[in-house]
């Protein structure tokens, strides 16, 4: 059975989540992103002292809670009642991310508050991370594999987080992009891979603006 959601996954900097945001409020459907989870439990246990072991993650996030809130703006990350989309953005939440998210027990949690977070919305809803296509909803309408050249990546995730974009930065921006690339390909569970019936598409030489635009029209297609 076909589902009517969106799934937009790639690699780490490839826009993801700014593209899914925008997707989904040109649709007018709400934006869920997985990866806001993982990140948001990262924070949880380095600010809590919990050891990144499966069942005790779990438990964490579950008394805590950790979860996706739905404000007028869309889904944001909530620890224990309180948002922290900045916070989960921190250098050392990037350095422990990757490790808890290879974790089965941590994903199958993530993929159970994602599918319900998606429940109750019959008009659809645009959801990206690395497994959305091929773990948590092989049957949705449309599937995107964003990608795009690794310094483009790195330069665009040091404009996001705020920093310079010389060239020593990049260099050092794309290494770290693409250690989290190897990690997140290689690992055991749920590795990042496109769906064999997913849209790939190369951001590298496209405005933002024309990768919204091009998604959103592929969405309409498969929504008629």
């Amino acid at each position: 059975m076909t589902v009517r959601v969106v799934t937009i996954d790639g690699p780490a900097g490839s826009g993801k989540s700014t593209t899914a945001k925008a997707v989904a409020k040109r649709m007018n459907v709400p934006h869920v992103e997985s990866g806001a989870l993982y990140r948001a439990l990262t924070l949880a246990a380095l600010d809590a002292g919990v050891e990144f072991r499966g069942q005790r993650l779990v438990a964490l996030a579950r008394s805590l809670p950790v979860r996706l809130d739905l404000t007028p703006r869309g889904f944001r990350p909530e620890v224990a009642g309180v948002d922290v989309s900045r916070e989960i953005r921190e250098e050392r939440v990037n350095a422990r991310v990757s490790e808890l998210s290879a974790i089965p027990e941590v994903r199958d949690w993530v993929n159970e508050v994602v599918r319900e977070a998606v429940e109750g919305y019959p008009r659809g809803a645009v959801l990206d991370g690395r497994d959305m296509g091929t773990v948590v909803f092989p049957d949705a309408a449309l599937k995107v594999f964003l990608t795009a050249r690794p310094e483009e990546r790195a330069r665009r995730r040091l404009l996001q987080d705020g920093h310079e974009t010389s060239d020593a930065e990049i260099a050092r921006a794309t290494e770290d992009l693409a250690r989290r690339d190897e990690a997140d390909s290689t690992r055991a569970v749920a590795p990042l891979v496109a769906a064999k019936d997913a849209v790939v598409l190369d951001t590298s030489d496209m405005t933002f603006e024309e990768q919204v635009a091009h998604i959103a029209a592929l969405a309409r297609n498969v929504f008629q």
